[in-house]
């Protein structure tokens, strides 16, 4: 399996209150579709497979939404095809594919809701590195 694309089609950020004394932030990843995406370029034995996903940050209660849209290509052999193909028919994702498919979806995601809640003066959603003085002996 390797990713070869990724492509975000939808972002959205809307910063509602400047209140925060309540604040959870809570994240979801769906996955809203699977499908093939046949190509000549590709090797005999390999396929591309189109996942498109919806990724949200919901600051509550009613604080902030940040969404993100977009799609991953995925190249992959015939059988892992047919069988990522097959489970989604019962709306399902392959454990072989579910973690790598939603790190991607994080390391990408991430990167542009930490830009966006800095602009929106939004607290970040996670904890980034910082620099405490030594305690001394």
């Amino acid at each position: 399996m390797k990713i070869i694309g990724f492509n975000l089609n939808k972002i959205s950020a809307e910063s509602l209150s400047n209140d925060f004394k309540e604040l959870k932030i809570n994240t979801n990843i769906k996955i809203e579709d699977i499908e093939s995406a046949k190509s000549d370029i590709f090797k005999k034995d390999e396929e591309a497979i189109n996942i498109k996903f919806n990724y949200l940050l919901d600051y509550t209660p009613s604080i902030a939404k940040l969404a993100f849209s977009g799609s991953i290509v995925m190249l992959v052999n015939e059988k892992e095809s047919k069988n990522i193909l097959k489970q989604w028919e019962n709306k399902k994702i392959p454990d072989a594919i579910k973690l790598p498919l939603f790190n991607i979806i994080l390391r990408k995601t991430n990167i542009k809701a930490l830009e966006l809640e800095d602009e929106l003066n939004l607290p970040l959603h996670i904890a980034l590195p910082s620099l405490k003085p030594q305690k001394k002996e």
